[in-house]
């Protein structure tokens, strides 16, 4: 599991439009990955549709977003173009991203427990080094506390 101040693994993930995204392009800037459960559920959407919101105000502080779920490549094409996500969706269907970041544990839904994604979002700074880490992730509110916890230069 990636510790506060340790190097995040060089991970890669297909986007929506079939390209590749390597997390370690992305060195020399900060950058925001939130984990979602599922695309076009109400939880997710309302997250994803606050950090959209935001996504200028992250970008005026030299931030990048990436959303990350389990969903298929075509499954995130479908759900960026939807809800005019501007940010990057990963499909992590081999669940490499969430195995590194450590998302993936047991849930109760309806009274069954399964296997499941955790909302959690992690902030990475220009070095690669993990800043900061919410996990367990309540919607409301939570872009905007990601947004003010990037520092201004």
């Amino acid at each position: 599991m990636i510790g506060k101040g340790k190097k995040v693994p060089k991970l890669k993930g297909t986007l929506g439009d079939g390209s590749t995204l390597a997390l370690s392009s992305l060195t020399g800037q900060w950058v925001v990955v939130f984990f979602y459960p599922k695309d076009n559920t109400p939880g997710c959407t309302s997250e994803a549709r606050d950090f959209r919101d935001r996504y200028a105000q992250f970008q005026a502080l030299g931030a990048e977003v990436i959303g990350v779920s389990r969903d298929s490549v075509r499954s995130h094409a479908n759900y960026a173009a939807k809800h005019e996500l501007p940010f990057p969706l990963v499909s992590d269907a081999d669940e490499a991203w969430c195995q590194a970041f450590d998302v993936i544990h047991e849930k109760v839904l309806y009274g069954k427990r399964h296997m499941g994604v955790v909302r959690s979002t992690f902030l990475i700074d220009p070095d690669g080094k993990l800043f900061a880490e919410w996990r367990g992730v309540k919607v409301p509110g939570h872009a905007q506390a990601v947004l003010e916890s990037v520092p201004t230069a």
